[in-house]
């Protein structure tokens, strides 16, 4: 194994570094503490590495004071937690002299490694190295967190590009515009429209079509093989395949899994309810799908009322399903969600007592702020229209926020009440 390493190091050093769009997101980078990078496969986490990299690199840190080293590499297949000295043998052993400074340790798809963390845990707190995890599991990551590094670490999530950064990266706009004008307004108008339907994974970006999609639909593929079925041994694929594409049609929607559960059942899938839960469990563990709950104090509440689901990018999730007219709503609503949770909003859907119900409840965890967001695809559906204004004033009234936002595919207007309606190019670039 040392002379599998040390021909990585000396791969890594010989490398040259991409230069990969700036992403929003920002290494906490406190001494003493791990920076933990999570996020689903292919979302960018290693291109956030290569980031830093080029960061130290600008700021004259040597190269041969960088460590870069991706567990996913089949020639690390037989490491095993014995062999995590053995890092530390071979690159001291070349660099001896990086002992007297302050070296950079980028470790991706850690979490491969059972008993990671307590070498982690060793290098935070006897090493002059600042420890730069990734990994594509976020209940694996936390838990071991928890139990080994205890305080000792400061998580990242990365996302698909955000619209701005989707705008940074076709050379649109490289800051948010300063006003929106005509010209302005088309350009983000088109852009939107891409970004809607193709999404923000880094790599398909510059694809045709028909690759994005079968690219699209590969991710899928290596998530339930590597994140799923693999690491939580399940046997059961016809029924989790057939969950993920039930999931993908219910973006932006009410899931039950009693509901689900049935559905199989009538097509004569065997699978229990609690390989159900855990199934879906393990979906979000891997970052495809979010869950929001209802809001409320009661937690049996919480409990029996379905929960909502969201997808990790609207281009996975076209990728995914036959798009028609009905689905334009949802997933422009998935589009609002995955903007919440970039700016790490706590989120939650709201049913009134008169039974109005209203898509967000985002509350900022560090302020305490909280916005109440509905979600229309166009003011021109009258019917629609008036419903979603009917729920979003209830909820303000019985929880007592004073303003509310209803965000569109390209209607805007300032309605009565403080209810602000404001067009989705515009909310991502401004909210």
């Amino acid at each position: 194994m040392k002379q599998i390493l040390s021909q990585l190091i000396d791969d890594f050093l010989e490398r040259t570094l991409p230069d990969p769009v700036p992403r929003a997101a920002r290494f906490f980078e406190i001494k003493g503490k791990a920076d933990v990078v999570t996020g689903m496969r292919r979302a960018g986490k290693t291109w956030f590495c290569f980031q830093k990299i080029n960061q130290l690199l600008h700021d004259n840190i040597p190269l041969h004071q960088i460590l870069y080293l991706n567990f996913e590499d089949e020639r690390l297949l037989e490491f095993t937690v014995a062999n995590f000295q053995d890092i530390l043998d071979v690159y001291y052993g070349k660099f001896p002299e990086n002992k007297n400074h302050t070296c950079y340790f980028f470790l991706d798809e850690l979490q491969r490694i059972d008993g990671w963390e307590m070498f982690i845990r060793r290098l935070v707190d006897s090493e002059n190295i600042q420890v730069y995890i990734t990994g594509s599991s976020s209940k694996l990551l936390s838990t071991e967190i928890a139990t080994g590094l205890r305080g000792r670490s400061l998580t990242t999530e990365i996302f698909p590009f955000s619209f701005q950064e989707y705008l940074r990266y076709h050379n649109l706009f490289t800051d948010t515009p300063e006003s929106f004008g005509s010209k302005t307004a088309a350009i983000l108008r088109n852009a939107v429209k891409q970004y809607f339907e193709t999404g923000g994974f880094p790599e398909i970006q510059s694809m045709d079509s028909n690759t994005k999609i079968e690219v699209l639909q590969s991710y899928i593929d290596a998530v339930l093989l590597k994140d799923v079925i693999e690491r939580h041994q399940v046997g059961n694929i016809p029924a989790i395949k057939h969950l993920v594409r039930t999931l993908m049609q219910s973006s932006g929607r009410k899931f039950s899994v009693n509901r689900f559960y049935n559905t199989l059942k009538s097509m004569s899938i065997k699978c229990t309810k609690n390989n159900l839960y855990n199934y879906l469990d393990h979906l979000t563990d891997a970052f495809v799908f979010y869950r929001v709950p209802i809001h409320t104090r009661s937690e049996k509440a919480r409990m029996i009322n379905p929960v909502k689901i969201y997808t990790i990018d609207t281009g996975l999730k076209n990728a995914m399903t036959f798009q028609n007219s009905a689905d334009l709503g949802p997933t422009l609503e998935n589009l609002v969600f995955l903007h919440l949770r970039r700016q790490k909003y706590q989120v939650e859907y709201v049913t009134t007592k008169d039974g109005f119900e209203t898509d967000f409840l985002a509350r900022n965890p560090l302020t305490g702020e909280i916005k109440l967001i509905q979600v229309c695809w166009q003011m021109a559906d009258k019917k629609t229209f008036d419903r979603e204004y009917r729920g979003l004033l209830h909820a303000m009234k019985e929880l007592a926020v004073s303003s509310g936002t209803i965000v569109t595919w390209d209607d805007e207007a300032r309605l009565d009440n403080d209810i602000n309606v404001v067009s989705i190019w515009k909310w991502l670039l401004t909210s």
